[in-house]
Parts: C-alpha cells; sequence; structure tokens
C-alpha cells in the first residue's frame, strides 16, 4: 500500500462466518496488485470470529458493531475507508489473484469509468455451475445503458463481490439503505444507474459460494426471505421519485412494479391472504393509473 490514499478499499461484512471468513481474507491478501487497505466489519458476531480476526495479525482493519444488517456494515466500512475506490467482498466468497489489478488495469485505460464490475464463477456446494441467460451480466460494450437498466429492474445482474465504486459516487447516490433487510444491492444499484453508466470487464474474477449447509445458509438472508420482489417494488417505488429518473426510464419502472405486483396478488389470492392480495392489487391499479397519465 503507498503512502497516501491507496487506490482500493476492500470492505468484507461478516456475522457468525468464522472460518468461512477467513477464506475471503486470505483471497485479497493474495492479490497480486497491493495498492489496497483491507477492513473487516464484524456485525455482532456471537461465534468466535472477532477474536480470531483479532489474532490473525495481518494488514486489516476490524470494526466491531452491534448486529444492524449487511446495509449497515457495508456502510460502516465505507464511512472508515480511506481509499479512492470501494471494492466489497461477502465474507462466504472468494477472489482470485488478479481481481484487483484488472480492474485497476480497467479503470486507468478507462477514466471516466465510475463504478466496475466483473464476472464470477458459480459454486453450489462446491460444485461449479452455470447461471442461466436471464442471469447475464449487465454493462457497458454489448447493450445500452437503456438496456441494462431494463434488464436490471427484473433482477439483481450485479454481485457486491465482483463491483468497485470510485467513493464519490456515494456522494451522489447515498450509500446502501438499512431499512431494506435484502435487495439492498438491487436497490444501490439501480440509483448509481440513474447518474452513471456500468462498466462490466468480461473476465471471471471471483467466485461465488453457495453452500446448503444450514450452519451457512442460516445467515444469508436472500437465502431465507422468499419473496424479496416485495422489497423490490418498495426500492421501485422510491425510485419513481428520483427527480433525475429520465421520463422513458420512470415508464420503464412503472411497468415493472405493474408486473411484479401482479404476480404478488397472484400469490397472495392462491394462498388465501385477501388482505395482502388487495394491497398488492391497489399498488398494480396506482401504477397502471400513474402510466395512463403520462401517455
Amino acid at each position: 500500500m503507498t503512502a497516501n490514499k491507496p487506490f482500493f478499499t476492500a470492505i468484507i461484512p461478516t456475522y457468525n462466518r468464522w472460518p468461512v471468513v477467513k477464506d475471503a481474507i486470505d483471497s485479497i491478501l493474495k492479490q497480486t496488485f497491493d495498492d489496497f487497505e483491507l477492513i473487516i466489519v464484524d456485525d455482532g458476531s456471537t461465534d468466535e470470529t472477532a477474536q480470531r480476526l483479532k489474532g490473525m495479525h495481518c494488514n486489516l482493519r476490524l470494526i466491531i458493531q452491534k448486529n444492524a444488517g449487511v446495509s449497515a456494515s457495508r456502510n460502516a466500512g465505507i464511512r472508515k475507508a480511506n481509499g479512492k475506490w470501494i471494492a466489497f467482498l461477502d465474507s462466504d466468497d472468494i477472489w482470485l489473484p488478479k481481481k484487483l489489478e484488472s480492474q485497476n488495469s480497467y479503470i486507468l485505460s478507462n477514466p471516466d469509468t465510475m463504478i466496475l464490475h466483473c464476472d464470477e464463477i458459480w459454486q453450489r456446494n462446491g460444485t461449479r455451475v452455470n447461471p442461466k441467460m436471464r442471469h447475464r451480466k449487465a454493462g457497458s460494450g454489448a447493450e445500452s445503458r437503456d438496456s441494462a437498466f431494463c434488464r436490471s429492474l427484473e433482477m439483481c445482474l450485479i454481485s457486491p463481490s465482483t463491483v468497485v465504486i470510485k467513493k464519490d459516487v456515494f456522494n451522489k447516490v447515498g450509500l446502501f439503505d438499512e431499512e431494506l433487510p435484502v435487495c439492498e444491492d438491487y436497490d444501490l444499484w439501480l440509483r448509481i444507474m440513474v447518474h452513471f453508466a456500468i462498466h462490466y470487464l468480461d473476465q471471471k474474477l471471483g467466485v461465488k459460494k453457495n453452500s446448503e449447509n444450514p450452519s451457512h445458509a442460516a445467515s444469508q438472508l436472500s437465502a431465507s426471505i422468499k419473496c424479496q420482489d416485495i422489497f423490490r417494488v418498495d426500492s421501485l417505488e422510491k425510485l419513481t421519485n428520483n427527480p433525475s429518473l429520465p421520463e422513458d426510464w420512470v415508464n420503464m419502472v412503472l411497468n415493472e412494479i405493474v408486473r411484479k405486483t401482479e404476480i404478488l396478488t397472484k400469490g397472495c389470492i392462491k394462498r388465501g391472504r385477501a388482505k395482502e392480495a388487495k394491497e398488492w392489487r391497489d399498488k398494480a391499479i396506482f401504477a397502471l393509473a400513474t402510466l395512463k397519465g403520462k401517455r
């Protein structure tokens, strides 16, 4: 790391993930690019995580806080970061050795970049799996900003463990929404897309692990909350109030709200939850009325 501000700050949020988080830390310490600082945010772990981290004697800064969720953990790391660029790594994922080196080279060759993500290898219980076409990454080069935004409304197409973000971006769009228990990354990427082009490096530079081990899955909120579209709708409704959102993008968002709320309505009817079904139907009707009013 240079004597001045490091190029990257790597942030790992963790909660009851020892010894998995050690693999994540080791993958950062093995990077071929060394101009970075490492911040671990222990989100109130009740296992041996904090004690083990204190005893690692490696070049890391440890933040210990009361349990407040992954968004609060990442935000705590961002606030303490000295780096020009922020890089996230989930505690059950790993980076391949040239991850930061490759992204640094891309940024230096493309100085207009404000956010950059890359491809990754997917594993399930240690076995490699192939993502479906609908999961293909969004970003520059292969498609327009309109297309990338439209596809990103359906689902999250950027993995936190692959992304690096210029720290100045957070001054423009804000931090992770700590009110969202899941889909907080989906919410942030859409807010960033309103202002900045998403750059994409078509290289597999990390490994996204998806373990069905109960001791790991229990701490994965995204795995424990089945209907994530509930929170995506919350995010989309907020997005429609963004004054910087282009008019045609407003229409895209409203159409996606209609699509998601109609699915949620049918699900509630099927399960006999009439009150909830009406609430989702009302949201769909409001979004449709707003769309008609714009025509």
